[in-house]
């Protein structure tokens, strides 16, 4: 059987995740937390890829093993989160034996349409990392986060009133502010991790434009790809480690360069431009009076 070929298995309601893993219909259609304990892992091929049409949060207690962070791997002893938006897909391998312990929430779009958080979720962009880029916790941040969770299997297992989703939503934003927090701590107490991503990030935009501009301008996605991160978790990274951010570096990468060409080189400034990647000069304009708050070759006549 070629898996790469199998489309991913997309669940289009928690109830129907619910009768997948043979739980109990959940209490609320649009909400749910699932205690890992009472669930086996997907043992169908057919669920080794799968899609969810809700966000997924799992918090999974006493993992075992290595997972990979940055160039690294990595033993994590403690607790861990991943997060899931809607529509994006999981690859996992099946694990028989695997034992399970933890949380898993899940949250339909349609449960917070209307409310605050519809409006503040996308600023979480922990949901768009990758599933090696979880958040390790520390034992009280564990403690801390599943005391809300379990408030919010209460709430959503109890009958609704007309304050039931005003609570839980309340219970959201706090937990998701919590992650916010704990992530940003992650980065700081792995800094050295982040320290070896800078590095190698150095490496790969000094390789880059050893090149002339055949390649042209390095993405963050290209420079994410490289260091087995994604986009959002490279520049997240890199903000707490130096403050800027991955286009940042970016940018401080060719106007380093670019100086470098107009106080060494008689190149003209669309040489330089091309050399650099950018296929019109007038970018490399734009972009040097705004950095450098003066133009290419006003900067090249101080050296002349």
């Amino acid at each position: 059987m070629n898996r790469q070929t199998n489309p991913p298995y997309r669940f289009q309601s928690i109830s129907e995740l619910h009768r997948v893993l043979e739980l109990t219909k959940p209490k609320h259609p649009l909400i749910s937390v699932i205690d890992f304990e009472k669930i086996k892992c997907y043992s169908e091929e057919k669920l080794r890829s799968v899609s969810y049409n809700f966000y997924c949060i799992a918090i999974k207690k006493k993992f075992e093993g290595k997972m990979k962070y940055g160039q690294n791997y990595y033993d994590f002893d403690e607790g861990l989160m991943t997060f899931f938006a809607p529509g994006q897909v999981v690859t996992t391998d099946i694990n028989y034996d695997r034992i399970l312990s933890g949380w898993w929430l899940v949250v339909h779009p349609d449960f917070i349409q209307h409310t605050s958080l519809a409006k503040k979720i996308a600023g979480y962009v922990f949901f768009s990392y990758a599933v090696y880029e979880a958040l390790h916790l520390a034992e009280e941040e564990e403690v801390m986060l599943e005391d809300i969770i379990k408030k919010i299997a209460i709430e959503s297992a109890s009958p609704a009133d007309r304050f039931s989703q005003d609570v839980i939503i309340s219970y959201l934003e706090l937990f998701l502010n919590y992650c916010n927090r704990f992530y940003n701590r992650q980065f700081i107490t792995r800094k050295q991790a982040g320290n070896d991503v800078l590095s190698r990030l150095e490496e790969l935009l000094n390789e880059h434009f050893t090149e002339t501009g055949e390649k042209g301008l390095p993405t963050v996605q290209y420079l994410a790809g490289e260091l087995n991160l994604s986009p959002k978790y490279l520049s997240d990274m890199l903000k707490a480690v130096t403050g800027r951010n991955t286009q940042q570096h970016i940018h401080d990468k060719l106007i380093e360069k670019a100086k470098n060409f107009l106080s060494t080189t008689s190149l003209s400034v669309a040489e330089i431009a091309y050399r650099l990647g950018f296929e019109h000069p007038q970018s490399l304009h734009k972009l040097f009076r705004a950095r450098v708050d003066e133009s290419p070759l006003e900067f090249r006549q101080r050296f002349n």
